[in-house]
């Protein structure tokens, strides 16, 4: 069995990206990228999910793996307004882009499209690194539902327009890290 590299790439100022799938080591990966920050603030985008132990458990995981000293955020549906508001200006560990498009599906295609670019102006105005975690839908699955295709495309369409301004974009799945602005090429 190969020994777990403990390599922390220097983190740039700028927007960060992890991607993958679930249970692939996103959140840990961003975590670690953050590791040597004197002060991260984490903005948890998901919504409480009353009586679903599963999701409580999964959370508890997240809360006792993160440095005690991170501040933590919950801006429900406002994470534009959060992300402007975040003063002194510190370290952001978004997790994840999934909730916070969830929380939106309600929204017309125009009104979408105008809250995604207000969340991505308050993202360009910051100047202290910004690790965005992001999960990847659709790799072969179709979803069964109409809001199952939605919340799909949203993502996927919200992640190729962030991707346009990351200063380093990395893909986690199977609990490998890939850095993606070295290895990959733009699709045109």
């Amino acid at each position: 069995m190969a020994s777990p590299n403990k390599q922390r790439p220097k983190l740039p100022n700028g927007l960060v990206l992890v991607s993958g799938p679930s249970r692939g080591g996103k959140s840990r990966w961003a975590e670690h990228l953050l590791s040597s920050q004197q002060t991260v603030t984490y903005v948890a985008t998901s919504a409480h999910r009353s009586n679903d132990p599963s999701w409580d458990e999964r959370m508890r995981l997240h809360r006792e793996r993160r440095p005690l000293h991170w501040q933590l955020r919950e801006p429900g549906r406002k994470l534009a307004e959060c992300i402007r508001k975040e003063d002194p200006p510190q370290p952001l560990l978004i997790d994840a882009l999934g909730g916070y498009t969830a929380a939106h599906l309600d929204l017309n295609d125009h009104a979408w499209t105008q809250e995604a670019e207000e969340l991505i102006q308050s993202l360009l105005t910051r100047t202290c690194p910004t690790v965005i975690v992001i999960e990847e839908t659709g790799w072969g699955v179709v979803p069964a539902t109409m809001i199952g295709g939605l919340f799909r495309d949203r993502q996927g369409w919200l992640a190729q327009q962030l991707e346009q301004y990351a200063a380093d974009s990395w893909l986690v799945v199977q609990g490998r890290a890939l850095n993606l602005s070295q290895l990959g090429i733009l699709v045109p």
